[in-house]
């Protein structure tokens, strides 16, 4: 019996890796020709020795709306959306003719820019910010937030929580050193110094527990770094934990700062604050608001966002900067292409208003649950969870299948399936709806995801309950 469910599976993904790599073979092709020189961690990304053939990025050639066309001239419904950049699809029309104007006029850097102080008043008005800074990437927003932080209260620590993303600079590059609940740090990786993380403390997100902790140790932290639903958790949604953590907080001196990378203007024009209806003291944005351009966004009240230039003076007085500066730089913040595509993005956002949020998150509340009834009657291991219009995988079941058993490779292999059907999701299952995305899209995504799973049946990669069933 064991050798006929070995011999299904490998003819089942010899079959899928024959299919894949013919209709991929120069997305495969430009890897393998580029690897030597060109070092890329999402190449490797996902990398499971029995699907090796099959482990390169699909590298595309042309987008538009909901759709992207790779260099083989496949087209695939794209649900990967820029990793959540893209809440309008592909090229819109008012953002392309916003880089196109600002083209025209050039790429002046060096003296001021000349959307900078609208972006500032826009962003300002949509999350109630007092003021904002611009640089170029969620990782520089956040670090300079964190900078900012203990710059205004004196303090070193920072507590932030596992299972968190604030991106790649070494300062948050921690976990839990233990797996017992004591908030001590490590490094996570190779070529990250110790002492990193000797200011930070990894705490459990949502655990009344950690709220204690933060009580205790409240006179040495200068911040609490939050991502209010977690990239890698959208079923955690703690309401009441953030409201309680920002009193907390606020009665302590420390400074709450909420990463908006994924949240901000997604859920609700004014972000995640707004949804939860939590004032935090510093917000980071990225992603949607540059309109496919790099960006990042620094947030929050005057007290802190002073610290980037000194404060408010005025011409034609005595007036002068009073507060001490810290050190914010980066030659292509402001940047006027990045710039030119915000200031279209918020217009729209400040025009649309609410409504426009309200109804993709409906889409996508409603397309979840299609997939979820489907699974739940197809006895299929997987439950979907979502937050506005991303969504993710929320549970694999009650087991823990071992990394090579065929029940893991089965759920890795089903995001190769809906690739070879015209489908893109990030590898985990994860994706993002956006304007563009229509009804047809997402039954094609539903139908393709039972195709799939009905070939992973077939070739032994995924239990068949009904057939279990059958032969009992």
């Amino acid at each position: 019996m064991n050798e006929d469910k070995n011999s299904s599976q490998h003819k089942s993904l010899a079959a899928l890796v024959k299919r894949y790599t013919n209709r991929t073979k120069a997305s495969k092709q430009f890897t393998q020709l580029y690897r030597s020189v060109l070092a890329d961690h999402r190449v490797s990304e996902g990398f499971h020795l029995p699907l090796k053939q099959m482990c390169y990025p699909i590298v595309g050639k042309h987008s538009l709306g909901s759709r992207i066309w790779d260099v083989d001239g496949n087209e695939y419904i794209d649900l990967i959306m820029g990793l959540g950049i893209n809440l309008f699809g592909h090229n819109p029309p008012f953002i392309k003719e916003a880089l196109i104007e600002q083209l025209e006029q050039g790429i002046q850097i060096g003296c001021q820019a000349e959307f900078a102080g609208e972006v500032a008043e826009l962003v300002c008005e949509l999350t109630g910010m007092a003021r904002v800074a611009l640089s170029n990437t969620g990782t520089e927003a956040m670090m300079a937030a964190i900078r900012l932080a203990r710059a205004t209260t004196g303090r070193n620590k920072i507590a932030m929580f596992s299972g968190s993303y604030h991106g790649h600079f070494d300062g948050v590059l921690v976990k839990a050193k233990t797996p017992d609940g004591n908030p001590d740090a490590i490094a996570i990786a190779p070529g990250i110094l110790p002492n990193c993380a000797e200011d930070v403390l990894i705490l459990d997100y949502g655990n009344p527990q950690s709220l204690e902790v933060i009580k205790d140790r409240d006179r040495e932290l200068a911040a609490v770094l939050v991502e209010p639903v977690q990239s890698s958790r959208p079923d955690l949604q703690p309401k009441a934990f953030l409201q309680q953590l920002r009193q907390l907080t606020k009665e302590s001196g420390i400074a709450l700062i909420f990463d908006e990378m994924i949240t901000g203007f997604r859920i609700h024009p004014g972000g995640a604050q707004a949804w939860f209806g939590v004032e935090a003291d510093i917000a980071a944005y990225g992603k949607i608001v540059g309109g496919g351009m790099p960006i990042g966004i620094i947030a929050g009240k005057a007290v802190y966002m002073d610290r980037i230039d000194g404060g408010m003076w005025n011409y034609g007085d005595a007036s002068s900067p009073q507060v001490e500066k810290t050190v914010f730089a980066g030659t292509y913040c402001k940047h006027p292409l990045a710039l030119a595509a915000a200031r279209a993005v918020l217009k729209h956002l400040k025009t649309e208003g609410f409504a426009l949020q309200q109804q993709l998150n409906q889409r996508t509340s409603q397309f979840v649950q299609r997939l979820n009834a489907y699974f739940e009657a197809d006895e299929v291991p997987i439950r979907m969870a979502h937050f506005g219009s991303y969504f993710a995988p929320a549970s694999l079941g009650n087991s823990s299948p071992s990394k090579n058993s065929a029940s893991s490779i089965g759920m890795k292999l089903l995001s190769y399936h809906l690739v070879d059907r015209g489908i893109l999701l990030r590898g985990e299952g994860t994706g993002f709806l956006s304007t563009a995305h229509t009804d047809e899209d997402l039954n094609c995504l539903i139908q393709a995801v039972k195709d799939s799973v009905k070939e992973l049946r077939e070739g032994g990669f995924l239990p068949n309950p009904s057939a279990q069933l059958a032969k009992a």
